[in-house]
């Protein structure tokens, strides 16, 4: 594989975990927000889903977004009779983010985007060596 190739694979994979950046993040502001009455449903957890395409031009594969879709996982529930979605036992629904998963997907998607980033930068400089040598 070339080097230019290897930048675009690496830049595809920057753009995936881009958005599943962006997605946890959504998570983790939401993860407190409940309903506002009772019987609404509080926010769902999103997942972000992956597919490997060939990119014909360039004759490679790369990662693309699949689908943002939701976890259907049960809701948790919290005490709260204070609150106005309390139902008639006092117990709301919250949300089924997982805070401590979420982060550690996080960190996995900044690894992941970080590594991406370092393959763009090697070919580069691989690249910029190259034509140095043809000076």
């Amino acid at each position: 594989m070339d080097l230019t190739k290897a930048m675009e694979v690496s830049a595809s994979g920057m753009k995936a975990q881009g958005a599943r950046i962006k997605v946890i993040s959504e998570n983790l502001a939401n993860s407190e927000s409940t309903a506002e009455t009772p019987g609404d449903l509080p926010y769902r957890r999103k997942v972000v889903t992956f597919k490997n395409e060939l990119d014909r031009h360039a004759g490679v594969n790369k990662v693309r977004v699949s689908s943002v879709g939701v976890d259907r996982s049960d809701f948790q529930r919290k005490y709260d009779p204070s609150s106005p979605a309390a139902d008639r036992d006092g117990y709301v629904l919250m949300p089924n983010v997982n805070s401590i998963v979420e982060t550690m997907d996080l960190q996995e998607a900044q690894r992941s985007y970080d590594a991406n980033v370092t393959v763009i930068d090697t070919a580069k400089t691989m690249l910029s060596r190259t034509v140095d040598l043809l000076r």
